[in-house]
């Protein structure tokens, strides 16, 4: 009898684990059984929101379940990271990872509701695009970047650009072109490119620091100049444009790039099954026409080594936060 209730005392925890374990395994063997929720956080109308629905529309064909894509704004994109890392784990919300929301936004505000290597399972990063750099030649007289460097340094304080929010890679970029540059500028932030875009073609700020997606067609459009994109090549879509090295700023280079990630304890063979389908969407012609019409390059990668891009950026960013003294506005 000694024996046997040693023994049991020895299995309980294995069968307790076991009994844990087989609900998120039949739970991994019938995903998915209900629609996905695709959380954005930013408005409609940006970078972000463009490839949510280009994969959400994807994912949906092949997973046979509606993917609803939902903006949840706001904080600077931590409103929509700390729903999704405070959900079920259960793979059905899946999560729109800008550039900044892991990278930049930890580094300059205290207190988050989400640790960015802990509170999530990486999943596979999506597409890229080019950051730009325009002004509005109704309110810029600088028909160059060197130009309006110079004004800029004449008249320190004078010149203000806009981004789509506090602690975004578009800030980010911004802070960073001030520090290579040595430039004072004024960050004007906003809640979405959108609003960030209407303010300088109103006149309201100076500068407009965006992505390719946002810019361009304002650009074409003769809208706006562009004066720089922040990538080691021009683009395609803005073939007239120099990037910044060939406008006298060498090593300036910014990517916004964009992932998809889900709660952190999510089984991994949804997240092995999520990561299939991304890679097939991303080969898929029509994703890949509909995301050049934007700007954006697929990339579909590994969940490694998404993981590794979050991991290299947030250093990276992190010096330029300590260097430029960047701040959530």
């Amino acid at each position: 009898m000694k024996t046997s209730r040693f023994i049991s005392h020895l299995l309980a925890p294995i069968v307790a684990a076991s009994a844990l374990l087989t609900p998120l395994a039949a739970q991994a063997d019938n995903w998915p059984s209900k629609p996905l929720r695709l959380i954005v956080p930013y408005p409609p109308g940006g970078a972000a929101d463009a490839v949510g629905r280009i994969y959400a529309e994807a994912l949906a064909d092949s997973l046979k379940q509606p993917v609803v894509v939902e903006n949840k704004p706001g904080a600077g994109t931590a409103i929509a990271a700390e729903h999704v890392a405070s959900g079920p784990a259960d793979g059905y919300t899946l999560n729109l990872v800008p550039t900044g929301q892991l990278t930049v936004l930890p580094h300059i505000v205290q207190n988050l509701k989400f640790d960015p290597f802990k509170s999530f399972a990486p999943v596979s990063l999506l597409a890229y695009t080019g950051v730009v750099i325009a002004t509005n030649d109704a309110k810029v007289t600088a028909r160059t970047l060197p130009e309006l460097v110079q004004q800029a340094k004449a008249d320190p304080g004078k010149f203000s650009y806009s981004s789509s929010g506090s602690g975004t890679i578009i800030h980010l970029a911004g802070e960073y072109f001030r520090l290579a540059t040595g430039t004072d500028l004024l960050h004007v932030p906003f809640r979405g490119s959108a609003p960030a875009v209407t303010a300088v073609l109103g006149g309201e700020v100076d500068i407009a620091v965006d992505t390719l997606t946002i810019l361009a067609p304002q650009i074409k459009a003769g809208k706006l100049r562009g004066l720089a994109i922040a990538s080691s090549e021009r683009s395609p879509l803005l073939p007239d444009v120099p990037t910044v090295a060939e406008a006298g700023y060498p090593g300036f280079e910014v990517t916004s790039w964009f992932g998809l990630n889900v709660a952190a304890r999510t089984p991994a063979p949804i997240v092995e099954r999520l990561n299939a389908e991304i890679a097939k969407a991303a080969a898929s012609p029509v994703v890949k026409e509909k995301l050049a019409a934007q700007g954006l390059v697929p990339w579909p990668t590994t969940p490694a080594a998404f993981t590794e891009q979050i991991r290299s950026d947030h250093e990276k960013y992190g010096k330029v936060v300590r260097e430029s003294g960047t701040k959530f506005d």
